[in-house]
């Protein structure tokens, strides 16, 4: 084969792939559009204005709450030839308030792997969901290194309030701790809390420094709560303990307290299934009250 009939080949093998790369630019901007289009500014927090000409936001806006330049974006919505980074995609998704199917949609637009908890709950077997059933009345829940919530039963979910109401991406105990209104108020030792798990986030973060998903997190909650941001410049490094006792003041059956246990289900990968056991009777009551508020949320 001569020199210009294997360069013809090369080419024609790539071309399919060059198109393929193409068409899904295309949706992505096209996408990208429609949903920018949906998204009015007071959803935002932005005002409306009197000269406003586009549907929804501007590109301009979008660029500007997601923390990325504008003409970066505006060639995203062009569809040139660009790179763009799970960090940056995380950023839109939540500007653009996709739910969980879009947010899917795009990371595939973008042949990119979404790294929250949300896209896979890698690990959460149905042998251990049945376990975290058995356990009720015993709030139970599985987590993972980086204290995402994997799975949960029942009981654990009306432990704070509602769990279930909250989006599975926020479903992480920094965000939760830091950030969520109905945590902060169930939590009895709350800056002890929060001081703790900073410094154990530090110690379990030391294995994965380059990985996306730890590092989003991270700017994420620098970002929203100056509280983590303090405790996080403090560098404080704690290991975990089993078992210690926590204090709830749950707003549907009162104060509560509970051992909480770890019980490691991977060692390696830090997933462990978290148990939450009354450590008096007054508790134990409560706890079994609180199951039985919890069960017809099931079954609705």
């Amino acid at each position: 084969m001569t020199t210009m009939a294997r360069d013809a080949a090369a080419r024609a093998t790539k071309a399919p792939a060059v198109r393929s790369s193409c068409i899904r630019r295309h949706e992505l901007a096209a996408f990208l559009r429609s949903r920018r289009e949906r998204i009015t500014p007071e959803q935002v927090g932005l005002p409306q204005g009197t000269r406003r000409r586009t549907p929804g936001l501007r590109r301009e806006e979008v660029a500007q709450l997601s923390a990325v330049g504008v003409t970066w974006y505006t060639w995203l919505e062009q569809a040139r030839d660009i790179q763009v980074s799970v960090q940056v995609l995380d950023a839109l998704a939540r500007t653009l308030m996709l739910d969980g199917s879009e947010r899917a949609h795009l990371f595939q637009l973008a042949e990119a792997v979404d790294p929250t908890p949300a896209a896979s709950c890698t690990g959460v077997t149905p042998a251990l969901e049945e376990m975290l059933r058995a356990l009720e009345p015993i709030p139970a829940c599985i987590q993972n290194s980086r204290y995402d919530i994997l799975a949960y039963n029942r009981t654990y979910a009306r432990l704070t309030g509602d769990l279930d109401a909250v989006p599975p991406e926020d479903r992480n105990l920094l965000i939760l701790v830091y950030t969520h209104p109905d945590w902060r108020r169930a939590i009895v030792h709350l800056e002890e809390t929060r001081r703790l798990i900073a410094a154990k986030f530090r110690v379990a973060m030391a294995g994965h420094l380059g990985e996306p998903a730890w590092k989003m997190l991270v700017k994420r909650m620098t970002a929203e709560s100056p509280e983590f941001r303090e405790y996080w410049e403090r560098y404080e490094v704690t290991g975990l303990r089993n078992t210690r006792t926590k204090q709830f003041l749950n707003p549907y059956v009162g104060l509560l307290s509970l051992d909480h246990t770890d019980l490691w289900l991977n060692p390696e990968s830090g997933a462990r299934m978290v148990t939450y056991v009354p450590v008096d009777e007054e508790s134990r009551q409560r706890v079994a009250e609180l199951h039985e508020l919890a069960v017809p949320a099931e079954r609705d």
